[in-house]
């Protein structure tokens, strides 16, 4: 990546003028706007859809792949999996090892999602509980916004074992990145107390909500230096969306879902795993023929299922070498886009951005305005459904408390923000999905509307 790329922390490219309406990248003589109309034209309409980030979109043209790669077994069962199956799937890990700068396609393995990544992860570490290699205690250090399931997965696997977890809150709104590795050093500070190691480090690369892109190569840094024994990074959001470099990261285990920002159907996501001692001894949650094979052996083949998201890969990367710059020119446009649309909404309401611009990737954290008077998650929750019910935007809201009275930012009104939104830009939307979410919350705030009235 380019040292100015702004998603690598350089220079932005935004633009002043936020009413205007920027042209998209750059297409090949493969496809055109119209065509990307055509690819996303199952959207339902009439919906803002700035929401990318929690289901992802599949283009038209992957989805007729899918529906092919299922066909092939529906036809003829066993011909699929003695002869197709195993290559296919080979095939599309051996695009992602390319992808992720991976050095053996073994370190590779697709799995469901991040979910089902982070429980062999967490399983392991259960493992060394039971096997008595942990002491009682022995920590795992993880951000207060991890994702739920990852917490469950937590709950499930390895307090029960005996180990201990160590939650470091992420600092929100955020001005810059050594907010966030000192407030994680301090976190390694406390999961060593007491004679405790800390077993595993999970760290997100970019956050789901609030959604702040983080210094995870900082981060892993600071846990080689602190004794962290493995680290694990939840990228939920990063493929497609950032660029990933596993080498680079540095590692033990990194999951990215290719179903939220790299346009293949649900549910798909890779699991890289670093080729030490201990890789050995990752298994699948469920329990097949292939048990002892080999992490990615044992993914390959989880009994009879539907195996076509992780098939149709190769799909995937030829829609998105249809655009000029292929994956790092889409990635460019999401990411110019987001912040200039961020800009436009917060210079409307008066409000402000919940991170930097070079801490965002395709989504980026606005503040609402505080008469809307969101005070818990439940409105939170309870304002996102009224916006899609009655105004056809679909976006995620965010409560954010304040720490102490008085603190934290504050509006244009001088009340203190505690609601944010999280738009996500995607290359089928346009200046318009961003206007009508504009309009919608001025026009509630305009009329009294408050959290307060909805039922």
């Amino acid at each position: 990546m380019a040292g100015d790329d702004p998603r690598n922390g350089g220079s932005s490219h935004g633009h002043s003028n936020h009413r205007h309406v920027a042209k998209k990248p750059k297409l090949s003589q493969s496809i055109s706007e119209s065509e990307i109309r055509a690819e996303f034209s199952h959207h339902a309409e009439g919906v803002a859809r700035i929401n990318n980030g929690s289901f992802g979109s599949c283009p038209a043209s992957v989805q007729s792949a899918h529906r092919d790669w299922q066909l092939r077994f529906l036809r003829q069962p066993d011909e699929f999996y003695f002869n197709i199956l195993k290559d296919g799937i080979l095939r599309s890990r051996t695009l992602i090892k390319a992808l992720i700068n991976a050095d053996d396609v073994e370190e590779v393995s697709l799995v469901d999602n991040a979910t089902t990544a982070a429980a062999i992860v967490l399983q392991q570490v259960s493992r060394g509980f039971a096997e008595s290699r942990f002491k009682p205690g022995d920590t795992v250090v993880m951000l207060h916004c991890a994702f739920q399931a990852v917490k469950k997965s937590i709950q499930a696997y390895v307090t029960p074992a005996g180990g201990s977890v160590i939650e470091v809150e992420l600092p929100f709104p955020v001005s810059s990145k050594e907010e966030i590795i000192d407030a994680f050093k301090l976190g390694l500070d406390r999961g060593k107390r007491d004679g405790r190691t800390v077993r595993l480090a999970i760290i997100d690369h970019i956050t789901s909500m609030p959604s702040v892109l983080l210094p995870v190569k900082d981060l892993v840094r600071v846990c080689r230096e602190e004794g962290v024994e493995r680290v694990f990074v939840d990228a939920a959001h990063a493929i497609g969306s950032v660029n990933v470099d596993v080498k680079e990261i540095g590692a033990d285990f990194y999951v990215s879902n290719l179903h939220k920002w790299f346009f293949c159907p649900p549910s798909v996501a890779f699991l890289y795993c670093r080729k030490v001692d201990f890789s050995n001894d990752m298994h699948h949650p469920v329990v097949s023929h292939e048990y002892g094979n080999g992490l990615p052996i044992e993914s390959a083949w989880i009994g009879t299922r539907d195996y076509s998201s992780q098939l149709v890969v190769p799909s995937a990367v030829e829609f998105v070498e249809r655009f000029e710059g292929g994956v790092e020119g889409i990635m460019r446009w999401n990411h110019e886009e987001v912040v200039k649309m961020g800009k436009m909404l917060v210079e409307s309401w008066g409000t402000n951005l919940g991170s930097p611009q070079e801490m965002c990737a395709s989504m980026i954290m606005v503040g609402l305005p505080s008469r809307l008077l969101i005070s818990s998650t439940e409105d939170a929750s309870k304002l996102r459904s009224y916006i899609r019910e009655h105004h056809g935007v679909e976006v995620p809201i965010h409560y954010q408390a304040p720490k102490e009275e008085g603190e934290g930012p504050r509006d244009k009104d001088g009340g203190r923000i505690t609601g944010y939104a999280r738009i996500s830009h995607q290359v089928y939307n346009t200046a318009e999905d961003y206007y009508k979410f504009r309009d919608a919350v001025t026009e509630l705030v305009e009329k009294n509307f408050t959290c307060r009235l909805i039922l």
